[in-house]
């Protein structure tokens, strides 16, 4: 396996942040239209295979998203606390953080901040790829293992939706009895785990961006004409838009809202039920087969409006209007994409995937 730090994908995060195990595949795929890869997908191709064109955010959408940080800096800020808190609290200082690209890295490089800062320890962070249907990248496990050992290993995502990559992350990890398949999420509305922020779905605001707020680093990416069997999974540098890149920004306004005395106030309310079985309702209601075309929560949402095809948008009637799901409903407008309220227990919101079998 190379392990030189040159065949690491390039990005604007710096070293003492986080470290990419990923290979540096840029320039090597042709990125596709949002239309062509959802048929794709939905004949049976795997996303995995594939890199979208990069959503370009309208100016509107821009200064909803500023509103969105000013707002929510100090939820998520909060959250990332708690959540440290019972990192070091349960895992201990030899922790290694191991951040599931790309929601993740964000997630880390604050977790990472904020250890540093109340507990005076700089606990090291790689993050590497996980992939839905093709599982983890063992390549990249395998070499942290090596290094660290993988009783220290942690996984730490941004948000859990219906918990699809914390089911793939147990099965792979059955390999690897010394290393726990625990995640650590800022917040968990499908109430699957305790390593969490929180079990609210609240907005966090990395959430609403792609690569300009990732380091500038694409979705990851596996095909073998490109990636090979001792290669790690890969991913694009997109250095054309670093003068877009927010990446600092959102890092440095989260930081400012840490909260190192712990007192942080943040809501322990947990749900009866898991969120997998809401979605499951969800899609028997709207006559879905494939509940992999159903994403709840505020992130997953947000996701389907910036690089799938969505066919609507739920929102819980409880929060019409709620400044958290404003990015949200500016992309619904702009994409012309209606939004139905709809009673939801553990979300706010919920996109639903257009089926483009029969389109």
């Amino acid at each position: 396996m190379i392990k030189d730090s040159e065949y690491f994908v390039k990005t604007s995060y710096t070293p003492d942040d986080v470290i990419l195990l990923l290979k540096d595949v840029t320039g090597l795929v042709e990125p596709q239209s949002t239309e062509e890869r959802e048929r794709l997908i939905q004949s049976g191709r795997h996303y995995c295979e594939m890199l979208p064109i990069e959503y370009v955010p309208t100016e509107k959408y821009m200064q909803v998203y500023e509103e969105a940080l000013k707002a929510y800096a100090k939820p998520t800020a909060l959250a990332v606390g708690k959540l440290s808190d019972k990192i070091i609290d349960q895992k201990g200082k030899n922790v290694v953080l191991v951040s599931l690209a790309r929601a993740g890295i964000p997630i880390g490089i604050l977790i990472k901040r904020y250890i540093k800062l109340k507990y005076n320890i700089d606990i090291p962070h790689y993050s590497i790829s996980i992939i839905r249907g093709r599982g983890i990248d063992k390549n990249a496990l395998e070499y942290l293992i090596d290094i660290h050992g993988g009783e220290n290993l942690l996984f730490v995502d941004g948000w859990i939706g219906k918990g699809a990559i914390l089911g793939e992350l147990q099965k792979e990890l059955a390999a690897y009895p010394n290393v726990s398949a625990d995640i650590a999420v800022v917040a968990d509305p499908a109430n699957v785990t305790e390593l969490c922020g929180t079990h609210e779905d609240i907005l966090i605001p990395s959430s609403c961006l792609n690569s300009t707020i990732s380091g500038l680093v694409s979705r990851t990416f596996l095909r073998d004409d490109i990636i090979k069997e001792d290669d790690f999974h890969g991913a694009v540098y997109y250095g054309e838009l670093k003068d877009s890149d927010l990446s600092y920004e959102f890092i440095n306004a989260i930081e400012k809202e840490f909260e190192l005395d712990g007192s942080a106030d943040v809501s322990e309310n947990v749900l009866s039920g898991k969120g997998v079985d809401e979605v499951r309702k969800i899609a028997e209601h709207f006559g879905i087969e494939d509940i992999n075309l159903v994403k709840p929560g505020i992130g997953e949402t947000t996701r389907v409006l910036l690089r799938r095809v969505p066919w609507k948008v739920l929102i819980d009637e409880k929060y019409k209007g709620a400044d958290d799901l404003a990015h949200i409903v500016r992309l619904a407008e702009e994409k012309g994409v209606p939004i139905e309220y709809y009673p939801l227990t553990h979300y706010k919101t919920c996109g639903i995937i257009k089926k483009l079998a029969d389109a």
